[in-house]
């Protein structure tokens, strides 16, 4: 299984994007996607994931923000992030739980410029 993130950019506070990532491959039932996200010299921290059943979590940093959502072959991630914020200037990186199995992707740049 590989999965494949993009959507990432630069931006300016107030803006939005919308990152992807979508998982090829075959694969087992799947349990959880979600996106962390890390800066430089910091642990990667969460950010925001959804079950099988659609239900979501996220970062209170994030909350009133950022909406993650899953395609209906439950095969790509989304996640759209409104009213950015420098401070959410990271790499971004999506994970899925298929089976007892996690993936990852290969990460993409969020810089928010003020």
């Amino acid at each position: 299984v590989q999965l494949q993130a993009s959507g990432g950019g630069l931006v300016q506070a107030g803006g939005s994007l919308r990152l992807s990532c979508a998982a090829s491959g075959r694969v087992l039932r799947l349990h959880a996607m979600g996106w962390y996200r890390q800066v430089p010299g910091e642990q990667r921290s969460m950010v925001a994931a959804i079950s099988s059943a659609g239900d979501s979590n996220y970062a209170d940093s994030v909350k009133d923000r950022f909406t993650i959502s899953t395609d209906s072959a439950k095969r790509t991630v989304f996640l759209q992030m409104n009213s950015l914020k420098p401070d959410d200037t990271a790499v971004y990186y999506c994970y899925a739980l298929y089976g007892r199995q996690y993936y990852w992707g290969q990460g993409t740049q969020v810089t928010v410029s003020s």
